[in-house]
């Protein structure tokens, strides 16, 4: 797939960016830790490398997917957000994810708004859902941040999660 016809957004702080092939060894490892356990982990390599074709594919499929969050100034990737869709997602799904040390800066909120944003304005949706752990606070605060409201009747694939809505 020409990864040109993904897009990149830019925030203050943030490249949101197609990923590549270079980003899969930290991407494996995050799903291999117990910090995974929000999305679904811990995954062996094999289940990550599914997830990240995943990722890739959304774009060719449904025109949204996932992209890479990187530091503007030193070029460091610090996690991933998307819009995911297909079998796994019974919604389109904003979702996000951050690497070990980056919590607590606002990465989360600034990237998964430019993307939500971006959704809005050009797929022309109405609504998107994030769902997530119920052990997973910190997540639902960045929902809560984003003005999210927690749709308890919203369908869900794991009945356990939460599950916030973000209105147009």
């Amino acid at each position: 797939m020409d990864t040109g016809s993904i897009i990149t957004l830019l925030t203050p702080r943030l490249r949101l960016r197609a990923q590549t092939l270079d980003d899969f060894p930290a991407y494996a490892a995050f799903l291999a830790s117990p910090r995974s356990g929000g999305v679904g982990g811990p995954y062996d390599e094999r289940g990550a490398w599914g997830l990240f074709c995943h990722d890739l594919a959304n774009w060719h499929f449904f025109g949204h997917g996932a992209l890479m969050i990187e530091h503007r100034d030193s070029g460091a990737c610090i996690g991933q957000v998307g819009i995911n869709h297909g079998p796994l997602f019974p919604e389109k799904e904003l979702g996000w994810l951050l690497y070990a040390g980056q919590e607590g800066q606002g990465y989360a909120t600034e990237a998964a708004t430019a993307l939500r944003d971006w959704a809005f304005a050009t797929l022309g949706l109405d609504t998107l859902v994030s769902y997530m752990s119920p052990r997973n606070a910190a997540s639902a605060r960045v929902a809560q941040r984003m003005g999210a409201v927690r749709d308890d009747a919203a369908p869900r694939a794991d009945p356990t999660d939460l599950v916030y809505r973000h209105q147009r």
